[in-house]
C-alpha cells in the first residue's frame, strides 16, 4: 500500500518511484558510483516479485511540474536472516544515489529518513546495509557483528550493519544476511 509523498521543507518532495523515472536513476546511480553496476542493479530488481520500496527525490523547485527532475534515489529490497533455527525477513538499504550536483546537500539524508518509515510503515522490522560505517550510524545503524549477524560475504573495513525498526526486533535474531540474488551478479 503507497505511503503518500511528503515535501521536505527547504530540501525536496519525497515520492514513490514512477515508470518515467527509472532512466534518469539508472544514469545518476551510474554517475554517483562511477561505474554501471548499480544502474543494473536497481533495474533487475525492479523486475522481481518480492516487494521493494523504491523512493525519489525530486528538486522542490520542480515539485509540482509534470516533469519534476528527479535529483535522488534510494532502493530498500527483502533480505533475510538466516540461522541453522530460523530464517528472519529483513529489508536492505541500498543503494542510494544523489546527482552529483545534489550531493552533500542533504538530499540522501532526507531519502534515507523517509524511506526507513516507510519500511516502518510496510511491516518491517529489521534493516541492514552495507556501507561505510561512519555515515550511517547517525540513522541508527549499529555493526551488525555486534548482534551476531553476518554479511554472506567477507568485506574489509567492517562495513555491514543492522538497525531495529521496532525495539526489541533484534531479539534472538543471528545468522548470515543473504540479500537477493541479483546483488551478487555485480
Amino acid at each position: 500500500m503507497p505511503v503518500s509523498d511528503v515535501m521536505i521543507e527547504g530540501v525536496t518532495l519525497i515520492r514513490t518511484e514512477r515508470p518515467d523515472d527509472m532512466g534518469v536513476v539508472r544514469e545518476f546511480n551510474d554517475q554517483a558510483f562511477s561505474r554501471p553496476d548499480e544502474g543494473r542493479l536497481v533495474d533487475a530488481v525492479r523486475h522481481r516479485t518480492e516487494p521493494t520500496i523504491s523512493l525519489v527525490a525530486v528538486d522542490e523547485n520542480d515539485a509540482d511540474a509534470a516533469d519534476a527532475r528527479v535529483i535522488g534515489h534510494i532502493l530498500f529490497s527483502q533480505v533475510t536472516i538466516e540461522s541453522p533455527t530460523a530464517t528472519v525477513t529483513a529489508i536492505g538499504l541500498g543503494p542510494i544515489a544523489v546527482r552529483p550536483d545534489r550531493q552533500r546537500s542533504g538530499v540522501g539524508t532526507e531519502l534515507i529518513r523517509h524511506g526507513l518509515e516507510r519500511c516502518r510503515e510496510a511491516g518491517y522490522t529489521i534493516v541492514v546495509v552495507l556501507g561505510h560505517p561512519s555515515y550511517y550510524p547517525r540513522f541508527g545503524f549499529s555493526l551488525a557483528r555486534t548482534c551476531g549477524i553476518h554479511w554472506e560475504h567477507e568485506v574489509p573495513g567492517d562495513p555491514f550493519m543492522v538497525m531495529e525498526l521496532n525495539p526489541g526486533a533484534l531479539e534472538g535474531v543471528t545468522g548470515t544476511a543473504r540479500y537477493l540474488p541479483e546483488f551478487m551478479s555485480m
